[in-house]
C-alpha cells in the first residue's frame, strides 16, 4: 500500500505532469546520487588545473553569421568583387587547399563554389581600442569592448548544413547520432555552485527540429540532469512545466511537500538501502527551492533604470535579447554554471545587408552591455563569455545578394574567464574562404572553457562511452593568459 501511495502522491499535483523531472532538477536528481553517480563525482583525476573561471555565458547565432561582416575584414573580396573566385587571383588556392579537396565535390570539373562571384562587404571597418584590432561598423558598442575580447578567426568545421548548430555544441556530426553539449559537460564536471537554482540554464529558444533540437543543449548519455533547463522571462512562470499553477499557493505547495517527504521518509526506512528513494526526495525539496527562488531571478525590475538601459531594455530591438542577458548576468551572480543564450535568424541567403544589419543591432548592445556589467562588478575575471555560430558564409554571392553557409573558415570570441585581452588569434586566407593560420576545430572551444574551469577535457569521461581523439580538443593556448 505504501508503494502505491508513494508513487501516486509522486505524480499528483506537484506541477510536474510531462516534466522531464531529471532537466529540472539538475543536481540531485535521481540518476545522480550518491551510490550512483557513475563515476560523476569530481577529483583530482578531472580538475588538473586551478580554475580561472566559475561559470559560462554562451551566446550563440542561430543560422551562420558572416564572419566577412563581422570580425574578419578582408579588403580583397572588395578589391575583386564581381569575379568569380575561378577568375580571380584566388583560385589555386582555395581549389588545391587539403581541407576543400577533402570535403567537397567537384561539379562538372568546376566545384560550384568557385563559379559563385566575389560579393563586396557590406558594411566598414575600423579599428577599436587600444589593441586596434578591426570590428565591423555593425558591431559599435562590442567593438568599444574589443580590448576585453579574444577573438578566433580560424575556426572551422564539417556540416555544411544547419545540423552545424549540434555540431558546435557537441564536437560531432549530426550522422554520428547524439551526444553531450558542452553545457553538460560543464555541469556533469563540476556539480552546483547553488542548491537553489538549475545549473544549466538555457534562453531564447533553440534549433530546428531539423538541426539536432534540442540535442544542442541535452545531456544526452550523462542523463537527462545534465540537460540544459528552458527558462523563461516571465517571474510569474519561469519555469514552464515546473510549477504547480496559480491556483495553487506557496503554503498548500510546502504542504504537499512535507506529506510527500514525510511518505517517502517512511518508504525509506523500509527500503533503508533504495538510493532511488533517498534521491527521490531530495528531488523533490530541490524543486520546491527553484519553484520560490528563480522568479526572484528573472524579476529585473529590481535592477536600476541606468542598468536596464545599458542592457538595451528600453529600445524595443534590443529588449528581448537584453533581458536575456541581464538575466544571465543575475544568474551567474547567483553561482549558475553555464548559461546558453540563442538569437535566431542569421541564415542571410538573401538581402544580407538587412538581415544582418537589423540582427546586429538586436545584439550588439546588449551583449556589450553584459560585457561591461561584468566588468563594473568584478564578475568578468571570473565569468567565460564565449560569442558563436554555427559556421561563416561564404566570399562568394548567394542569389546576387546574399551569402551561403561557410563551414570552412569563420570567427568566434571569447572573453573574461582568465583568457587574453585585446587579442587576435588565428586568420582566414585573403577572401576569408580557408582558416589557414592556427585553425581549430570546434571541440577546441569546448576544450579551452573546461580548461579555465579547471577540468582535464582528456579526463571527463562517462563510463562505458567510448569518445573520439576530436572530440576532446585542445584548449586554444594563445589565448590563455
Amino acid at each position: 500500500m505504501k508503494l502505491g501511495r508513494r508513487h501516486f502522491l509522486s505524480d499528483m499535483g506537484m506541477g510536474f505532469t510531462g516534466l522531464a523531472l531529471g532537466s529540472l532538477l539538475a543536481r540531485d536528481g535521481i540518476a545522480r546520487t550518491a551510490e550512483s553517480t557513475a563515476g560523476a563525482v569530481v577529483d583530482s583525476a578531472i580538475t588538473q588545473f586551478a580554475p580561472k573561471a566559475k561559470s559560462v555565458i554562451w551566446y550563440f547565432m542561430l543560422g551562420g553569421t558572416s564572419h566577412l561582416e563581422s570580425f574578419d575584414p578582408k579588403p580583397a573580396v572588395d578589391k575583386y568583387a564581381g569575379l568569380t573566385i575561378d577568375e580571380s587571383p584566388f583560385r589555386s588556392s582555395v581549389l588545391d587547399s587539403p581541407f576543400y579537396r577533402k570535403n567537397v565535390r567537384d561539379f562538372a570539373g568546376t566545384p560550384r563554389a568557385l563559379m559563385a562571384k566575389l560579393y563586396p562587404t557590406q558594411v566598414g571597418f575600423r579599428r577599436r581600442g587600444d589593441s586596434g584590432t578591426e570590428v565591423s561598423d555593425w558591431w559599435p558598442h562590442v567593438g568599444d569592448c574589443v580590448d576585453d575580447l579574444a577573438i578566433v578567426r580560424s575556426m572551422w568545421t564539417t556540416d555544411n548544413d544547419h545540423a552545424a548548430q549540434l555540431q558546435f555544441h557537441t564536437g560531432r556530426h549530426i550522422f554520428d547520432g547524439f551526444h553531450p553539449s558542452i553545457g553538460s559537460w560543464v555541469h556533469y564536471g563540476l556539480g552546483s555552485l547553488n542548491n537553489n537554482l538549475p545549473q544549466f540554464v538555457v534562453m531564447g529558444g533553440g534549433p530546428g527540429d531539423c538541426c539536432g533540437g534540442v540535442g544542442a543543449h541535452s545531456g544526452s548519455y550523462l542523463g537527462p540532469e545534465h540537460s540544459g533547463v528552458n527558462m523563461a522571462l516571465d517571474p510569474n512562470n519561469p519555469l514552464p512545466f515546473g510549477t504547480p499553477g496559480s491556483s495553487v499557493s506557496i503554503a498548500e505547495r510546502r504542504e504537499q511537500l512535507d506529506l510527500l517527504n514525510e511518505l517517502n521518509g517512511l518508504a525509506g526506512i523500509q527500503y533503508p538501502d533504495d538510493p532511488a528513494m533517498r534521491a527521490r526526495i531530495k528531488s523533490y525539496e530541490l524543486a520546491f527551492r527553484m519553484q520560490m527562488s528563480v522568479p526572484e531571478v528573472v524579476r529585473l525590475s529590481d535592477e536600476t533604470q541606468q542598468t536596464q538601459e545599458l542592457y538595451g531594455l528600453n529600445e524595443p530591438a534590443t529588449e528581448r535579447v537584453g533581458r536575456f542577458s541581464l538575466a544571465a548576468r543575475r544568474l551567474v551572480e547567483r553561482g549558475v554554471r553555464f548559461v546558453q543564450i540563442y538569437d535566431d535568424g542569421w541564415d542571410a541567403h538573401t538581402e544580407l545587408l538587412k538581415n544582418h544589419s537589423t540582427r546586429c543591432k538586436a545584439v550588439d548592445k546588449p551583449i556589450a552591455g553584459l560585457l561591461k556589467d561584468l566588468k563594473q562588478r568584478g564578475l568578468l575575471d571570473e565569468t567565460l563569455v564565449v560569442w558563436a555560430t554555427e559556421f561563416g558564409r561564404t566570399p562568394g554571392a548567394e542569389r546576387s545578394d546574399g551569402r551561403d553557409h561557410h563551414p570552412y573558415g569563420f570567427s568566434v570570441w571569447m572573453a573574461g574567464g582568465g583568457l587574453k585581452r585585446g587579442v587576435v588569434h588565428g586568420a582566414t586566407d585573403e577572401i576569408g574562404f580557408h582558416a589557414v593560420e592556427d585553425r581549430h576545430y570546434v571541440t577546441d572551444i569546448h576544450a579551452t572553457i573546461l580548461h579555465q574551469l579547471g577540468i582535464d577535457s582528456r579526463r571527463l569521461e562517462f563510463p562505458g562511452q567510448k569518445r573520439l581523439e576530436i572530440d576532446f580538443g585542445t584548449p586554444i593556448q594563445g589565448i590563455i593568459a
